[in-house]
């Protein structure tokens, strides 16, 4: 690891200690940033790029995996708020062609809580594929759910940003992307993106990944020990996806993978601006409010703790059960975040972001080597500098 560098705030100093020590064994880069009522109190950066050999800081950008659905969610939210889009609506209302094949009922908020039945395509699809927007739209539209929908929860890994990247196309005539370069990123100031310029790509760090993914017959495998076969289509949907995202990294350490927009999986920014747009979802940040208070209370409403996966998934235990507001991870065991009150998203191999609005807090945290695995629980690189977080703000 190299050495940390950055900035803190007086008294925050704690917080870089941790920080360095949480990174002492990694292999890769990492940034931490932290808001306290829209003022930035840390903005820090350690490690190295191990693959290029380029140096690192706080302006370094790099692909968040899944914390970028939190920002897609924020989209919607913000067309809520503008009376443009109802996230109780049937998605048929905006997207006519969805409302086929048994999808009529599906809700904006089915999207957003992981329950509309669509966690895959069927076929399933290779990542790379998803590059073709309109054939991946076409796709979800002609499909029927993998079970009823509003009955069961499953992530939506990466049809998640085709079904609410769709949404917010037809509602703002924009690609997310876009909207939310006008509406969020530009008027904030952001290092930011659904859809990387090319100017951009200089600052990128590439992802590697030092742990290993189960090959297909293990997967299988592991399934079979819980009576689950591949020959019922629910589990072989599972498999499919799983394998899917085999060239998931290749892809998105590609132009091309960064440049498209898959609005589940390859924001491109850095812990700062992370940090910073959540602060402006729940406080005003050099004169911007995203959104407002009731906005805030209905995104963290809890939207599936009284579901469970679907049958036979159901079957799998769950030691960190997922827990979803509308578009928006709740804590829980895996990613507690800072407390009850949070919301938030982590990605894949342990970037993460959440706001505390009780406590005027908002955190950024990336990172390019991909070592969390979430099914046994927190990222060990989160812990010091969390639990300093607690012993200075006092709860």
């Amino acid at each position: 690891m190299g050495s940390v560098v950055g900035t803190v705030a007086s008294g925050w100093e704690g917080v870089r200690d941790a920080f360095e020590s949480a990174q002492a064994q990694d292999e890769g880069a990492a940034q931490l940033a932290i808001y306290i009522d829209g003022q930035c109190v840390v903005d820090l950066c350690a490690g190295s790029d191990p693959i290029r050999g380029r140096p690192v800081d706080v302006d370094s950008l790099v692909v968040l995996m899944s914390v970028t659905k939190g920002l897609a969610a924020l989209c919607t939210h913000l067309l809520a708020q503008r009376g443009l889009l109802d996230i109780e609506a049937p998605v048929a209302e905006y997207w006519p062609e969805f409302g086929v094949n048994g999808k009529a009922g599906i809700r904006v908020s089915d999207l957003l809580a992981h329950r509309a039945g669509l966690p895959g395509f069927e076929p399933e699809r290779r990542f790379s594929e998803l590059l073709d927007w309109d054939a991946s739209v076409d796709a979800l539209a002609r499909m029927r759910p993998m079970w009823a929908p509003k009955t069961a929860y499953e992530y939506h890994t990466v049809t998640y940003g085709v079904l609410v990247g769709e949404v917010v196309r037809r509602v703002a005539g924009q690609s997310l992307g876009a909207f939310f370069a006008s509406e969020v990123a530009r008027p904030l100031g952001l290092d930011l993106w659904i859809g990387l310029p090319t100017s951009e790509e200089p600052r990128v760090l590439p992802t590697f990944r030092t742990i290993e993914y189960p090959t297909r017959a293990e997967l299988v495998e592991q399934l079979a020990g819980f009576g689950l076969r591949e020959s019922d289509a629910i589990v072989k949907s599972y498999v499919d996806r799983t394998m899917s995202l085999a060239d998931m990294v290749p892809v998105l350490n590609s132009a091309a993978g960064r440049q498209a927009e898959l609005p589940a999986v390859n924001a491109v920014g850095n812990a700062r601006s992370l940090a910073k747009t959540y602060a402006a979802m729940i406080g005003s940040v050099d004169g911007v409010r995203l959104l407002t208070r009731e906005s805030v209370d209905r995104l963290k409403s809890p939207q599936t703790d009284d579901l469970t996966l679907p049958v036979p998934l159901d079957r799998v235990p769950e030691p960190h059960p997922l827990r979803f507001g509308l578009g928006f991870e709740l804590p829980r065991s895996a990613v507690p975040q800072f407390g009850p009150a949070s919301f938030g998203h982590a990605g894949a191999g342990g970037r993460l972001a959440y706001a505390d609005p009780d406590h005027g807090l908002a955190v950024g945290y990336t990172c390019t080597n991909m070592c969390w695995d979430g099914v046994v629980g927190p990222d060990a690189r989160w812990v010091p500098w969390t639990d300093e977080l607690h012993r200075v703000i006092g709860a």
